[in-house]
């Protein structure tokens, strides 16, 4: 997948070798259609994130994260309608170019760092992911593939521009769904059909999400997941410079618009295969839960563990799984860096330095070099992280939720001025950097997390380590598979 995925990054920079414009660079010279920006968009922000941490938070809280399938259809309706109109129309390249238009230069360069800061730290917490779960199933040294996914993401990144980010991510989501739907399948034979994971998840409190509690202090509600959800994904489809330079690329307003919503598709599929995938994790270790008995050391090593348990007699699934886990931080990561640099060329170098459009496409080529390094390095921040996907989503909160409301008041509001956006932008960072940082320093109450029960009533750790040694010395105990050895250890099989 790495070589496939560095090879159209080679083709293109080939293929457009006479295409110099620093227009064809970033934005594929708007010649994109509606098929490949959709996969794109998708596979951009449904990251290794996804593919670890969502069927993780599903085993632990239940199936309540499916209710952002009502955020998404908000998200896409009011993006394609509100902001995409407004954005293609101007014909500009950086969003933060409309800033400059609606109010001034001073919050255009506000703008821009906050998205550098922010996107930088996100992109870092998504190449760690992947690199988890090769270590999980390889053994792999972790910032090793911490190293190549950087490497080899900005290699086709700076070969082919933003053509070569697209149809890396066109294969890249056909990974995704390969390797969720590997998992899937061989969880339904060991269980003997949908019925029987259904079942075990509606007994186990898996399958609760119709909880109305207007209580705002609650980890998950219809209401908590149904307003922050849209808000934090609309920061993300509505004015990220990663999915906007996408949708602006597309040829026609018709095409951009058509993106996002067969777009929407690909996020209800994804969503559903992670959230089934976290049903599938609770009904084959509901009475031996690898996590509490200490068998591994976080939740984001449940579904790596799984496909190691699951999966380990079928030679080369578990790669798929890896592969997946890639798929999903090569097709953000890419995302990134092209917007990191598509940027800073646009809103720090354009404006302040006279240059051809020649050395500005190579200055855009360097930057995405740069922006590879700088988050390479940045991973490391989220191996100190407890839970990838609740740092991925207050990294957005914080910083994402005032951007989204600057872009909403000049979009929204004709009275608002410059001075006002710059008073509401400072208010709205101190107060999310407030409640971002209590929480951090006041975690949630356990009453209010609303945890379910995992059990390790059928545990038997003395087979398990002994069947363990017999065959893979060197890893993790693979629960089911030994269990399933001998039946007596485990019911409901």
């Amino acid at each position: 997948m790495l070589i496939i995925s560095a090879a159209i990054g080679i083709y293109y920079a080939i293929f457009d070798r006479g295409e110099k414009t620093t227009k064809d660079f970033l934005i594929g010279g708007r010649r994109m259609t509606a098929v490949p920006v959709s996969l794109s968009l998708t596979a951009s922000f449904m990251s290794a994130v996804t593919v670890l941490g969502t069927p993780s938070e599903v085993y632990r809280y239940g199936a309540m994260f499916g209710v952002f399938a009502f955020s998404f259809l908000l998200v896409v309706i009011v993006c394609s309608e509100v902001f995409l109109p407004v954005f293609y129309r101007l014909g500009i390249t950086s969003t933060y170019e409309y800033l400059e238009m609606r109010f001034n230069t001073v919050v255009r360069l506000c703008g821009t760092a906050m998205f550098i800061f922010l996107t930088v730290l996100y992109t870092g917490v998504v190449i760690y992911a992947p690199a988890l779960a090769l270590n999980q199933v390889t053994g792999f040294d972790l910032w090793g593939a911490v190293v190549s996914t950087g490497i080899v993401c900005t290699f086709y990144c700076t070969m082919g521009g933003l053509k070569a980010v697209v149809w890396t991510d066109v294969f890249q989501v056909g990974i995704m769904f390969a390797g969720f739907l590997s998992v899937i399948t061989r969880s339904v034979v060991v269980q003997n059909g949908f019925s029987a994971i259904i079942n075990d998840s509606y007994h186990g409190g898996r399958l609760n999400i119709w909880d109305f509690d207007p209580n705002p202090l609650r980890r998950q509600t219809f209401w908590t997941i149904i307003l922050g959800g849209t808000f934090t994904w609309m920061g993300v489809y509505g004015v990220n410079q990663a999915q906007v330079q996408r949708y602006i690329s597309c040829k026609s307003m018709f095409h951009a618009k058509m993106s996002l919503y067969l777009n929407l598709v690909g996020l209800w599929v994804i969503l559903f295969c992670s959230v089934f995938s976290g049903l599938c994790l609770y009904s084959i270790y509901k009475d031996c839960d690898p996590w509490t008995s200490q068998i591994i050391s976080a939740p984001d090593q449940l579904m790596p563990y799984l496909v190691l348990d699951i999966l380990r007699d079928y030679p080369g699934v578990p790669g798929l799984f890896v592969a997946s886990a890639y798929s999903g931080t090569l097709s953000t990561v890419s995302s990134s860096i092209n917007a990191l640099a598509t940027v800073t060329v646009e809103d720090l170098v354009k404006p302040y330095f006279k240059m051809s459009d020649r050395k500005l496409s190579w200055t855009s080529k360097g930057l995405n070099l740069l922006y590879g390094a700088l988050c390479i390095g940045v991973a490391g921040m989220a191996s100190l992280m407890d839970s990838l996907i609740q740092a991925v989503l207050s990294i957005f909160g914080v910083v994402g939720g005032p951007l989204l409301g600057l872009f909403a008041l000049g979009i929204l509001f004709p009275c608002a001025n410059a001075t006002g956006s710059l008073v509401g932008l400072v208010c709205g960072l101190c107060l999310t950097l407030w409640v971002g940082i209590g929480a951090q320093l006041y975690p949630q109450l356990p009453e209010k997390a609303m945890s379910l029960s995992l059990s390790t009533a059928n545990c038997n750790f003395s087979f398990i380590t002994q069947a363990f040694n017999k065959t893979f010395p060197t890893q993790l105990p693979l629960l089911t598979t030994a269990v399933q050895d001998l039946a007596a250890y485990r019911c409901d099989l």
